[in-house]
């Protein structure tokens, strides 16, 4: 089984830029490209939130024309830019973004990997939370089945030390390291929002961000650094599973030259 993780790829409408400064449509039709020219092509993509900019019909439109070219079940969820609401009116044929309780949670047992999907936004709020409804809601999930599974959310449950971008994180993830950490079969909690990679330990597995396929955040780690955005080159990253063991890749976006060891 292998997943795509396409993360932040903010997409506004045609014609226009992110910020008054980034193609994201641009970014993400490349990273499309990028995609598909892989050998070995993913059973499944999902998109970790930040679908858009400015949460418009437009927008979602203009994401899904990006993302169709993929040609694989793709799995989208909220992040801090998005709307529940919208999505949900934006996309009827994809009948489990209807969640459950007014969020946007889901299962995917289709595949040898499940995907649960877990919402942390808070609407109109740059960071995230998960309240007792949504934890209860991922306790009850887990303990459904014991299959290998990753849990996909937006915002990382983890302090970086990006200080002022850990203060947009998810606040208090004792709650969801506490739901996690009972159950053994969770292989990864993969994220976004914070625009690079990132890992780190987290109720017993790992816990990892994906770089945006857009504009990245420039790592500085002085504490109260001012965010920063870099042009750093984009990414996604493809999770492996072989049977045994999840085994992440990340992949940077570009042509860059290259040779076989055999030349």
């Amino acid at each position: 089984m292998l997943l795509c993780q396409i993360s932040d790829p903010h997409i506004v409408r045609e014609g226009a830029l992110a910020y008054g400064k980034v193609d994201t449509p641009a970014f993400l039709e490349r990273a499309v490209a990028h995609v598909r020219r892989q050998p070995r092509q993913p059973d499944a993509i999902v998109v970790t939130g930040d679908l858009v900019d400015r949460a418009t019909p437009v927008e979602y439109g203009f994401l899904w024309e990006l993302l169709l070219p993929l040609d694989r079940p793709i799995f989208l969820l909220p992040g801090n830019h998005d709307d529940r609401a919208t999505m949900q009116r934006c996309f009827p044929a994809q009948t489990h973004l209807r969640g459950e309780g007014g969020f946007v949670q889901y299962a995917v047992d289709d595949f040898a990997l499940r995907l649960v999907v877990v919402d942390t936004i808070v609407p109109r709020e740059p960071h995230g939370e998960l309240c007792a409804q949504r934890l209860d809601w991922l306790d009850r999930t887990l303990a459904a089945s014991d299959r290998p599974t990753v849990v996909a959310q937006h915002h990382p449950p983890f302090v970086t030390g990006m200080t002022e971008m850990d203060k947009q994180g998810l606040l208090d993830p004792s709650g969801e390291e506490a739901v996690i950490g009972r159950y053994g079969h969770v292989e990864r909690v993969i994220a976004g929002h914070f625009h690079r990679p990132i890992q780190a330990r987290f109720g017993g597995t790992l816990a990892s961000v994906c770089p945006s396929t857009a504009q990245q955040l420039v790592m500085n780690l002085e504490p109260g650094a001012q965010i920063g955005i870099t042009y750093e080159p984009p990414g996604y990253q493809m999770h492996l599973w072989d049977g045994q063991r999840l085994v992440t890749h990340t992949a940077v976006v570009g042509d860059f030259p290259t040779w076989s060891t055999d030349e």
